[in-house]
């Protein structure tokens, strides 16, 4: 089976290293050629463009910044869509608008070929060992098609339903974990304005009712200084205000996603979007004059667990099948 990468960026260029790492022949793209060097020195194979790959490979997998991005690279002249045919399946892995990916799958079903949406969600460092989470919707017959590849780059697979679902669960987590975030930054500032230890701070949040994935994860890097944890700001404003917008489109006006969308964008006017999304904290320090810091925490995080083979994760109860 020959499968095409289109889109090595933070968590596209690791989900792509865990199907080179497992022996899949891998074609790839990117814009930056120093990301093409990088894989094609590991026995990866570059495509010309994004036709090019998609009459060439069973698979083609785009992981891209934005909707407007993965539609350019879909309904370019040279672009996926020109090159997809009968039998062949095409991964969304980007967090993307549902609307959007129901669009374009119409038009990938027209081929003859299936479309899945399937981000992935738990972290970079989780997608650089094979064991972050995946959503995918599609069919159940097409789902069934693509486990075995979503296992490679997956621990924990979820079929959501039909096309889009996915995309509608993953703009929801992504804002669950940007809340949290917000949340976190304003806690930690707090404790040290008032003079508690941080090392000791971050203990009793993660011991306590307060914990969170965000805490246990993006803390550390925060404390650390670094803020990086592979995603920035401009990102979170286009996650979260795709959940605003699903909201808005079923007559519900919502209070916090609102605020966050402006406190992100307050966030890109001052650092630029392409500043790390934990630097929203730095709003804070700025404000009260304290630099949030504790002792020995790592600068990045990364999977300590072993990698392993992915499986599907079952839903006691549901009733969409």
């Amino acid at each position: 089976m020959k499968i095409g990468f289109i889109g090595l960026g933070n968590a596209g260029g690791k989900l792509a290293g865990s199907l080179l790492r497992n022996g899949y022949d891998l074609t790839i793209r990117d814009l930056n050629p120093e990301f093409v060097v990088e894989f094609v020195a590991r026995g990866a194979k570059e495509a010309n463009s994004p036709k090019e790959m998609a009459l060439a490979c069973d698979i083609i997998i785009t992981c891209l910044p934005s909707p407007q991005v993965c539609s350019q690279v879909m309904e370019a002249e040279d672009g996926v869509l020109a090159g997809i045919s009968e039998g062949k399946i095409w991964l969304e892995m980007s967090t993307t608008d549902e609307a959007e990916i129901r669009r374009i799958g119409a038009l990938v079903l027209a081929k003859g070929a299936f479309p899945v949406d399937c981000p992935v969600s738990g972290g970079c460092h989780r997608a650089d060992t094979g064991n972050i989470s995946i959503f995918a919707g599609c069919t159940r017959e097409t789902f069934e098609r693509a486990l075995p590849i979503l296992t490679t780059m997956g621990r924990r697979i979820l079929h959501t339903g039909e096309l889009g679902s996915a995309s509608i669960l993953k703009v929801a987590t992504n804002y669950l974990a940007t809340v949290n975030l917000v949340s976190v930054a304003e806690a930690l500032t707090t404790m040290k304005l008032i003079g508690m230890d941080m090392n000791v701070t971050y203990e009793a949040f993660k011991a306590s009712s307060g914990n969170s994935f965000v805490h246990e994860t993006e803390s550390q890097v925060i404390l650390n200084g670094s803020r990086d944890i592979s995603f920035t700001m401009d990102l979170v404003s286009k996650d979260v205000g795709i959940f605003n917008e699903l909201a808005k489109r079923e007559g519900l006006d919502l209070e916090v996603a609102p605020l966050v969308v402006d406190i992100f964008k307050d966030g890109e006017r001052r650092y630029g979007s392409r500043e790390l999304s934990p630097n929203i904290i730095k709003r804070l320090e700025e404000a009260v004059e304290v630099k949030v810091l504790g002792h020995g925490f790592p600068a990045e995080m990364i999977d300590d667990e072993p990698e392993e083979s992915g499986y599907e994760v079952i839903v006691k109860g549901r009733q969409d099948y």
